[in-house]
């Protein structure tokens, strides 16, 4: 994992008592020197890691670490 996905990561678990999912626009905070596409790009690498997954309510998307949050669990997909 590289320096910046790792950073995804840390920001995850910082706010891991709050919150367990987050939107695109949540991760482009935390690079805000960076293009969308590029925060794109380190989002999709933790995807294919299986380090983060995706969650849909069918209108959004959003992200979170993989097995975090309630909705996993209601769901079975542990």
């Amino acid at each position: 994992m590289d320096e910046n996905q790792q950073k995804i990561v840390d920001y995850l678990k910082g706010k891991s008592a709050a919150k367990s999912k987050f939107y695109f626009n949540d991760f482009l905070e935390v690079f805000p020197g960076e293009s969308p596409r590029q925060v794109k790009k380190y989002l999709t690498a933790l995807i294919n890691t299986e380090v983060l997954e995706f969650w849909s309510s069918g209108s959004t998307t959003m992200y979170g670490l993989k097995g975090a949050g309630k909705q996993s669990h209601a769901e079975g997909e542990d």
